[in-house]
């Protein structure tokens, strides 16, 4: 079996356990703060299934041919008015549960490849790209961008401002989060079409923060 295929199924495999512990760790954030929704729906579980969206999945497909791109997994459904911080620090909270369990991952993959520096090569590669993975989903979903963790997390933040101005900018934001799904494919398909990949710029620096964070930088 050619290493390349086993590289792709290394990578789709890698895509799929990351999504689905980052959607798994949602829901169980949401739960403890007192929201049973996405438990209900049969999310809170590690069942690949129940997490993969349709265009999400092909996009896995995509970036593990083509080595660029991302994927995504259904968004948890969360009733931020169940939440006992408050609608929007819980929203917030339950948000930065996805990145933080793909960073906790990240350094899972990490202190194996340190623990085993004499492992087969194919071996280590393979850990290195799933940690890899692991590290771009929690920098690409940290972003302040509408619909991603990050703009969950700047709502937050910018709500628990008792100001006029905030309360203006958080309208704004909510103005702007509307269009969020035609905002993030546009980004999306400027790397393909155009030639200009605004998101892999925005994540790099992001990433190697992380990757430094779990001692893979």
């Amino acid at each position: 079996m050619p290493f390349n295929f086993v590289q792709l199924i290394a990578i789709l495999v890698g895509l799929v356990v990351a999504i689905t512990i980052h959607e798994f760790s949602h829901a169980l954030v949401a739960r403890q703060l007192g929201d049973p929704t996405a438990e209900r729906m049969g999310r809170l579980s590690l069942n690949p299934l129940v997490h993969l969206d349709p265009l999400g999945s092909i996009m896995m497909l995509i970036t593990a041919i083509t080595g660029f791109g991302i994927g995504w997994g259904k968004p948890t459904p969360v009733n931020p008015w169940n939440l006992r911080p408050g609608r929007r620090l819980g929203m917030a909270i339950v948000a930065l549960g996805g990145p933080i369990s793909n960073l906790l991952l990240a350094l899972v993959f990490s202190v194996v490849l340190h623990l085993a520096p004499t492992m087969p090569l194919a071996v280590m590669s393979i850990l290195v790209q799933m940690a890899a993975l692991n590290l771009g989903l929690a920098a690409f979903n940290i972003l302040p961008l509408p619909m991603l963790d990050g703009f969950h997390v700047l709502m937050g933040i910018v709500s628990s401002i008792r100001t006029r101005g905030a309360s203006t900018l958080v309208g704004q934001l909510e103005r702007i989060e509307a269009q969020g799904s035609m905002i993030l494919l546009i980004l999306i398909m400027a790397g393909y079409v155009f030639r200009f990949p605004i998101l892999t710029i925005l994540i790099q620096p992001i990433f190697g923060l992380l990757a430094k964070l779990v001692g893979l930088g």
